[in-house]
């Protein structure tokens, strides 16, 4: 089935999914058709093209649709598969030899969960971390450890996103963008971005930097605020607006806000640059 023929099933069976269940072969041969392409990083859910950043919605909706169609199974993995799951869909790597890891010129640690239908560039550098359906990790980045990657997230080349971070997915709530980093970005530990924000080009995040849909962004320098876009090459470092006076003139709690502290610049890069040489020493 072409990829085309594939799209106008997958919107056919979303505007039936009310009444989908897990007995209908031909439709879990769509969907399964489908996670084989995003699997292989044939197709992905979101791809800059014609000058911006475009969702392709019927793939979201195939990684949406999996759950109700798929029953529950047992699921071992691990060294000597002594971990069990109970859970839908299956780890990426079941069955992998290790010419196939060579192949693909990846690195998995255990026991990090990769599902099927995340897509791995070459280079790419998983730590034991979770990384879900229809997810893109483009070629050389390193995922550290306890980092939560989850539904349709697209992370760019060369990035590193920080042990303990964590990037929102599509499906709880459904929104209508996956979370996107760009090229080139540094998360920092513990930091949280989520609601389809998209994160520029060159950009570095601090730890703790928690990032919405509805998070204020501020530029510090100009007092411009933006919502959902980081812009390229930022420094961002979590802060504050002043709190709106409550009605006994007190003054009110202050606002949560990240804020642009600068933009990226040699003494920026010179500090996260070993976090660069480590990854390659691993890669390598």
């Amino acid at each position: 089935m072409s990829i085309l023929e594939l799209q106008r099933e997958v919107e056919a069976l979303w505007l039936s999914r009310a009444s989908l269940g897990t007995d209908s072969l031909e439709s879990k041969q769509v969907i399964d058709q489908t996670f084989e392409l995003l699997d292989r990083g044939e197709v992905r859910v979101a791809e800059f093209r014609d000058g911006k950043w475009q969702t392709n919605q019927w793939l979201k909706k195939a990684v949406v649709l999996f759950s109700p169609m798929s029953e529950c199974r047992k699921i071992s993995g691990g060294p000597n598969n002594v971990l069990n799951w109970y859970d839908r869909g299956r780890h990426k790597f079941d069955g992998w030899s290790e010419e196939q890891f060579r192949k693909a010129r990846i690195k998995v640690v255990p026991p990090a969960v990769v599902r099927y239908s995340a897509y791995l560039a070459p280079g790419a550098l998983v730590m034991p971390s979770f990384i879900g359906y229809g997810a893109y990790i483009d070629s050389d980045t390193l995922i550290d450890s306890n980092v939560s990657v989850a539904s349709c997230v697209q992370v760019g080349k060369n990035c590193h996103v920080s042990i303990n971070a964590a990037l929102g997915g599509v499906t709880e709530p459904l929104q209508a963008d996956p979370v996107i980093i760009e090229d080139d970005c540094f998360i920092g530990a513990c930091s949280t971005i989520a609601e389809g924000v998209r994160v520029g080009r060159g950009s570095v995040l601090s730890m703790g930097v928690f990032i919405g849909a509805s998070t204020p962004i501020v530029d510090r320098h100009t007092g411009e605020i933006a919502f959902g876009v980081v812009p390229e090459g930022s420094v961002i470092v979590p802060g504050s607006l002043p709190g709106k006076p409550l009605p006994d003139g007190r003054s009110g709690p202050s606002l949560y806000c990240a804020v642009i502290a600068k933009r990226v610049d040699a003494s920026t890069r010179a500090k996260i640059a070993i976090n660069t040489l480590l990854r390659e020493a691993v890669l390598n």
